[in-house]
């Protein structure tokens, strides 16, 4: 197990040096000093310390404004304020300031490290929340058999790159990916087949998007992609490889194999670009299940594509 990091924030060495002994005794932690506000911010910045023990009065950056600057930078690391001003009104007003804790000079050693060690393990439990909060919003946001995104955050996501692109005055597309036939994998085989196909297009979709772009499972066999800073020769490009892949993959789980194809439909939009409206994730998302419905119009195992700033500029509508 790692040791936690404690940096030490006093101008005086003596203090410093004392406080550095006495932590050193349970030989647990990594401990750094910085005599001043300013390079605590910045060692703070490079080094992620654990725990503060942060001097009220110093010179140039005071305790208080050292404070301040930390709690803009992370909620999250422990702060006890040493001071040798024990008055209740200076104790109060460094608590809610945001310290976690508050000691005064001259302090028992004891009494350090018991407070030091209460911190840490408030910092441990901080830290494993977060770890737990992660992975209670990957099970929420990622779907079990694909290990792409599912649905609940996707719009969330499509209206992001919509801004993004309006920005850098860039391109974005939605693809929407239906498997053909796919009720006959599950009528002359099983579901077991059924989930294993399933799960190999998915792999077939992550292998094949970018690290900026998401990809998802719409539902049941569908499937949708979003490209991010693309027109519309990369995203048919991407669609095109994509569409290939899968009707030369074998999916083959021992007990059943069988050839797929799919038909996949898409929508590039270039917001704010040749004075169209504004649209949102949803109109965007509609533009691109036209295309996909056009595609299977056609005859299926193919790609079609949708230039929607061509669409609107024509006075072509998406029907609500």
């Amino acid at each position: 197990m790692s040791k936690r990091r404690i940096l030490i924030v006093d101008d005086d060495s003596q203090i410093s040096q004392l406080m550095t002994a006495v932590l050193e005794t349970e030989g647990t932690y990594e401990i750094k000093v910085a005599d001043s506000g300013e390079k605590a911010l910045g060692s703070i910045k490079v080094w992620r310390p654990d725990l503060i023990l942060l001097d009220v009065n110093m010179p140039g950056i005071s305790g208080l404004e050292t404070l301040s600057l930390v709690r803009r930078m992370s909620k999250h690391v422990g702060v006890i304020l040493v001071s040798g001003n024990s008055n209740i009104e200076d104790v109060i007003k460094g608590l809610d300031s945001g310290a976690d804790d508050y000691i005064c000079k001259p302090f028992n050693p004891y009494e350090l490290l018991a407070r030091v060690r209460t911190q840490i393990r408030v910092k441990s439990l901080t830290d494993d929340l977060s770890l737990v909060n992660a992975k209670l919003q990957r099970l929420i946001e990622i779907d079990d058999l694909t290990g792409l995104y599912n649905m609940r955050s996707m719009y969330k996501r499509i209206d992001k790159e919509i801004s993004r692109s309006r920005r850098q005055k860039t391109g974005i597309s939605v693809v929407m990916m239906d498997m053909d036939h796919f009720k006959r994998v599950n009528d002359d085989h099983d579901h077991l087949f059924g989930s294993f196909v399933l799960k190999h297009v998915g792999k077939i979709i992550h292998e094949n998007i970018r690290e900026v772009d998401y990809g998802a499972r719409y539902g049941g066999d569908e499937f949708m992609t979003v490209l991010s800073s693309i027109n519309y020769e990369g995203a048919n490009i991407f669609c095109e490889r994509v569409r290939a892949a899968i009707e030369a993959y074998k999916f083959d789980n021992g007990d059943h194999q069988m050839a797929l194809t799919t038909s996949i439909g898409f929508a590039v939009y270039f917001p704010g670009q040749n004075g169209v409206e504004e649209l949102t994730s949803q109109e965007v998302l509609k533009w691109a299940d036209k295309a996909l419905y056009e595609c299977k119009e056609r005859g299926r195992n193919m790609v079609e594509g949708i230039n929607i700033n061509e669409e609107l500029s024509r006075g072509n509508k998406i029907a609500a």
